[in-house]
């Protein structure tokens, strides 16, 4: 068996890919490994054979497709989050950054490592590729007296410490989140209104009882009592039915229908009136309710404001369902390929907002492939840029680092004229599953010889050294940004999330999607700075 796989690569990935999978699902005492699951299961598998390996092209594709596949999904709340936080996050980062160098030379001290093995350990504690790439290119460069042996030093550090880097990240998230007593239900309620998360939705009647509203434009009562909420149908007095707009005014016994969630609800029936059953919700006779699909790629990139829906049809947008996330339609929102929208119009406007915004499922969930190739040809580009500091120090943002950056700025930017770079949902979540198994199951398999190989007496302290810096890095980011800057400790998950597998664990800790944009807050900073860090560490130790 050994034999027949060690002919057949692809099929040796896609076992290791469907095994790692499958042990990532199992839960123990309410927890599981999830999709890291599939690079320790890669790990016993290339410990098998020598003879196991992966082509490194299926490696970076699967690399390239995650990080770009983020990067596109995450841009608007990582520039947003930029404008409210920049400079602190950065001045965070790199502190704790330069204080995982600092335990590394600490560790070199007391363990008599050679200046390649700390480097490699480095790099491999903080899962970065391109740290060890740009030591081994230093090397080279200098001609440095038996490079040969400090290169490969640096190789067997790495690949020892790699695993560690992963499994101390998520020892310590699982460790801090009990210390803490971390309730991530209310985080999500607390940060809900800056990052685009799932809401509870609901609707209900609301009977007009308050006479100091009356006559005052609807414009005029959000802006005043700041309600986020929806206001849909009208039911008068007089028996007329109309759709709400920003001109709308009240008179008590008004009966009007408002979306939003519970708490917003109560909001606003505390100052409109009282609830109350009424038939309105169930009336199709004049108004009707549909969801329409966005396929039309000509709508998508733009704010439903500037698409002027009031002007031309007699309808509203009550809510937008993209993907799991069920959101409230404002002036702002943005419209991605994917989004569900709800309607309220008159039948006939109904068949022509179909016509205008697509509503076709199919095309709603496929890729525009020029797009999303020039995208990542724009990102690989970028990434194989050599940037030099002197003579001595130069870097490239590598597959990692390049096509992210692409990534979050077409992300942003949705669209530049007729071109949409912006994926389906559907397609970015199926791309990022992929990218990320592809990438797991190649190092795990590729590593695991080199990883038993390296077992012996002298390795144990350096898997003792690995362990500390990865460990005692995350556990004083999480502490200090929980405790000391009051981030929300799913962000700070996100933060320590050094490598797409304890990303994908912090994610299914949280049960929702903010870890990921303290990832892609990090990343570009954290990638480009352990480069330099790894490469000053081995000029300072040399």
């Amino acid at each position: 068996m050994i034999e027949y796989l060690s002919q057949y690569p692809l099929l040796l990935l896609f076992v290791v890919a469907s095994l790692g999978y499958l042990l990532g699902s199992i839960k123990f005492k309410g927890s599981s490994l999830g999709v890291a699951a599939v690079l320790f299961t890669g790990l016993a598998f290339g410990a098998l054979s020598k003879d196991f390996h992966i082509p490194d092209i299926i490696m970076f594709l699967g690399l390239v497709l995650f990080v770009y596949s983020i990067g596109l999904s995450s841009g608007p709340a990582f520039f947003n989050s930029y404008k409210k936080n920049g400079l602190q996050d950065f001045g965070f980062v790199l502190s704790m950054l330069v204080f995982s160098g600092l335990i590394a030379v600490f560790l070199w001290w007391l363990f008599g490592f050679t200046a390649g093995t700390i480097s490699g350990a480095y790099a491999g504690s903080t899962t970065n590729t391109p740290a060890l790439a740009a030591v081994i290119d230093y090397v080279n460069s200098i001609g440095a007296m038996g490079k040969e042996e400090i290169i490969e030093d640096a190789v067997v550090a790495y690949t020892f410490s790699y695993p560690m880097g992963v499994l101390g990240s998520i020892i310590a998230i699982l460790l801090m989140e009990r210390i803490l007593k971390i309730d991530y239900s209310k985080e999500k309620d607390a940060l809900k209104k800056d990052f685009p998360l799932e809401e509870s939705l609901s609707s209900c009647t609301l009977e007009v009882t308050n006479q100091s509203i009356i006559d005052i434009p609807l414009r005029d009562l959000i802006r005043e009592y700041q309600w986020e909420a929806t206001f849909g149908r009208i039911y008068t007095k007089n028996g007329q039915q109309s759709l709400a707009n920003w001109n709308s005014t009240f008179r008590v016994g008004d009966i009007v229908m408002v979306a939003g969630s519970k708490e917003d609800i109560e909001q606003v029936a505390t100052f409109l009136g009282k609830k109350v059953d009424s038939p309105l919700e169930y009336d199709r006779e004049l108004f009707d309710v549909r969801r329409i699909f966005v396929s039309n790629p000509d709508v998508v990139g733009k704010t439903l404001a500037s698409l002027r829906i009031d002007e031309h049809y007699n309808a509203i947008i009550t809510r937008i369902r993209r993907g799991d996330v069920e959101m409230l339609a404002k002036g702002d929102t943005v419209l991605e390929l994917g989004d569900r929208i709800r309607f309220i119009a008159r039948r006939e406007d109904l068949e022509e907002l179909s016509k205008l915004f697509g509503d076709s499922y199919r095309q709603s969930s496929t890729v525009n492939l020029f797009s999303f190739g020039l995208g990542i040809g724009l990102g690989l580009f970028l990434g194989n840029i050599e940037l030099s500091f002197g003579p001595t120090f130069s870097f490239k943002l590598g597959y990692a680092g390049g096509p992210l950056i692409v990534g979050l700025i077409l992300g942003t930017l949705r669209r530049t004229g007729p071109i949409v770079w912006s994926l389906p949902y559907s397609a970015n979540v199926t791309l990022q599953q992929i990218g990320l198994i592809l990438l797991l199951a190649s190092i795990g398999i590729n590593s695991g010889h080199a990883f038993v190989e390296s077992i012996s007496v002298d390795s144990l302290w350096l898997f003792v050294a690995s362990a500390v810096i990865s460990i005692l890095t995350a556990i004083t980011t999480l502490w200090v940004g929980y405790k000391l800057l009051k981030k929300p400790f799913s962000f700070l998950m996100g933060m320590v999330s050094n490598q797409p597998a304890i990303l994908d664990f912090a994610t299914s800790r949280a049960g929702n999607r903010i870890p990921v944009f303290g990832y892609v807050m990090v990343f570009p900073i954290a990638l480009i700075s352990k480069i330099v860090i790894a490469q000053i560490l081995f000029m300072t130790l040399y």
